[in-house]
């Protein structure tokens, strides 16, 4: 059973309206040592101290925010906002003379002047531009240059003019057995007492055994954010059913508070609660505003600049056209503004108005999730942004495995998503499956195929298999995977294979007629026409074309923390392809009834009594 939460006093107070808004600060040093403070401020010429609000110029050094977190991202602001104009200001403290200048771009990162002043003593610099030049793309600025002396720059702030209510906002983080990992976190955002300060309430949902309470690091940050912290245990209902939690607790409470869902695991940046809440706080219509992706392992390097969905083909994160991906933010400026579908939660505002009209997420444990969310957002009007300039870290995707047991809720859910907001081709993904699974099987992937396969035939069943949130369906999928050796990761030096038999083959050109290699290769590993021995893949090189030419392949695992064996089995092929021979059957005939069963179950399904219900309450 879950305990109902606590309702902290500061979400359901009136926020005072300051006169001006401050919308971004001047933050010039990473949350962590492994962040490159060039992401914040690049000083380019001469040399430097950087501290996290100020920094120092030597003489004669150059430096400039042209960067990550130091740009204003005007074409956001001028397309999504009722701002008009915002003011940058700083303090300088400096005895000889130094210049500061405003810098602007367009959508094709033409550099102008928009303002500038040399002065000669401590002062305190402030410029007004309005927002008229910006709606394709483009953003501000500022440079900073010493002569004669030093100069010392703080008190960097963007502000605009206020608007007649700034709404409160609370933080939904979910955690299951991450507890190091939620610890940090939660201690990254009592770090900055400024954002403390417009934090009104912060849920941490535990769903896990090693729980995140007894941190000595989540003590002293409870300390720091007192009565706002609500700390809760529930039983494990995924990333759904933990983010639901907060949002659950935040309508409920009779607040109109802006709710960002953040994941438990990133690196947090408190600079961009600030920039997603007040953003949020001033769009024309209510809107969901999501933080961007940076890579955790390659941290200047961002993952895309905005994403959607194809639900004709069940596949997300979709790179929006025209926008950054596996970009180093070092290099590269998102100078163009793109429009995104949808927004991840690894942190990404949800406003009152949007819970209100639309209800609450889908129970369907984890992945896809936040993906209907924003569909069913946009189909009710309200457009989702993801913020330049406002990021976190988060583990690289590209070393998690493909072959793992969240597969199975990737395709489950896909298919749901898509025959609650399109109108599914059973014929088409029929063939979709089929080519994938083929792939599967014939790259001697057996326990991934069955995975694939078992979340279509949940799907089959209808929306009863949600009555639960997951739970059971998490327990069989991780059971089902243990009859199928290869899906076990192994130490790559003590792996159970004879080292000195293993040979290492390196894929050639990726071929240029899939489906006959395809066929091809199904028919040489039926026949038993592969290459006998036991042989080596590297990451880099584990395409089904060139695995399937093996009987016996170790295959390096995406994180390169081990390896898999894969090892042709003959029987274990033959009942995968009749399975999925009937399974794309049913599914062609089926999936418009399905379809309709699930739409008429959406209203019961994301109703406050069903969540109540999962959480025991």
């Amino acid at each position: 059973m879950s305990q109902p939460a606590s309702v902290p006093s500061t979400l359901t107070e009136a926020r005072k309206v300051p006169d001006r808004l401050l919308v971004q600060r001047g933050v010039f040093v990473g949350p962590s040592a492994r962040v490159n403070s060039d992401l914040y401020v690049n000083i380019e010429r001469g040399a430097g101290h950087r501290e996290r609000h100020f920094f120092s110029l030597e003489p004669r050094s150059f430096a400039h925010t042209n960067t990550y977190f130091g740009r204003f991202a005007a074409s956001y602001w001028q397309r999504w906002t009722t701002v008009s104009a915002v003011r940058v200001s700083a303090r300088l403290s400096t005895s000889q003379r130094a210049r500061v200048r405003l810098m602007a771009s367009d959508i094709a990162g033409h550099r102008r002047i928009v303002a500038g002043e040399e002065p000669t003593s401590d002062t305190v610099i402030s410029f007004d531009v309005p927002l008229d030049k910006f709606v394709d793309g483009g953003a501000l600025w500022l440079e900073f240059e010493s002569f004669g002396g030093s100069l010392v720059v703080d008190d960097l702030e963007w502000t605009v003019t206020s608007p007649d209510v700034v709404r409160n906002v609370a933080i939904a983080i979910c955690t299951f057995n991450r507890a190091d990992d939620c610890a940090h976190t939660v201690a990254a955002l009592a770090s900055d007492e400024s954002i403390v300060d417009i934090i009104d309430a912060v849920y941490v949902v535990d769903q896990g055994t090693d729980l995140v309470k007894d941190r000595d690091e989540f003590v002293r940050a409870a300390s720091i954010l007192g009565d706002k912290l609500v700390y809760l245990n529930q039983p494990n209902l995924g990333g759904a059913g933990g983010f639901t939690r907060g949002l659950y607790e935040v309508s409920g409470s009779g607040s109109t508070a802006d709710v960002i869902l953040m994941d438990d695991d990133i690196l947090c940046e408190p600079e961009t609660v600030l920039r997603l809440s007040t953003f949020a706080n001033t769009t024309v219509e209510p809107t969901l505003v999501g933080a961007q992706m940076l890579f955790l392992l390659n941290p200047d390097y961002l993952n895309v600049g905005a994403e959607d969905v194809d639900l004709s083909v069940l596949m997300h994160g979709r790179r929006v056209p025209k926008a950054l991906g596996n970009k180093s933010m070092l290099t590269k400026n998102q100078e163009r503004r793109v429009d995104a579908g949808y927004n991840a939660w690894w942190t990404c505002l949800i406003p009152a108005e949007v819970v209100k009209t639309i209800g609450l997420p889908l129970p369907i444990f984890f992945q896809w999730d936040d993906v209907e969310y924003g569909v069913r957002a946009r189909e009710a009007g309200f457009v989702t942004v993801t913020l330049p300039n406002a990021a976190v870290w988060h583990a690289d995707f590209y070393w998690k495995d493909f072959d793992d047991w969240a597969r199975y809720f990737s395709t489950r859910n896909s298919l749901v998503v898509g025959s609650l907001h399109s109108q599914l081709d059973g014929k088409a993904l029929s063939a979709m499956f089929f080519r994938q699974i083929a792939e599967y099987i014939v790259g001697m992937q057996y326990g991934l195929a069955h995975t694939t396969l078992k979340g279509i035939e949940d799907f089959l069943k209808g929306p009863s298999h949600l009555r639960d949130g997951g739970m059971a369906a998490m327990a069989q999928i991780r059971a089902d995977r243990k009859d199928y050796p290869e899906t076990i990761m192994h130490p790559a030096a003590t792996a159970p294979v004879r080292s000195a038999d293993l040979r290492v083959e390196r894929a050639s050109g990726e071929p240029s007629r899939m489906r006959l290699i395809l066929a091809k290769r199904a028919l040489d590993q039926w026949r038993g026409r592969t290459i006998g021995g036991l042989h080596g893949v590297t990451r880099e090189d584990a395409h089904w074309w060139h695995i399937s030419r093996f009987d016996h392949v170790v295959v390096t695992d995406a994180s390169q923390g081990g390896v898999r064996i894969r090892r042709r089995d003959k029987a274990t092929a033959r009942k995968l392809v009749l399975r999925t021979y009937r399974l794309m059957k049913r599914l062609r005939a089926e999936a418009p009834a399905v379809s309709e069963q699930y739409r008429a179950a959406v209203p019961d399904l994301i109703s406050r009594e069903n969540w109540a219900r999962l959480y025991g309450l």
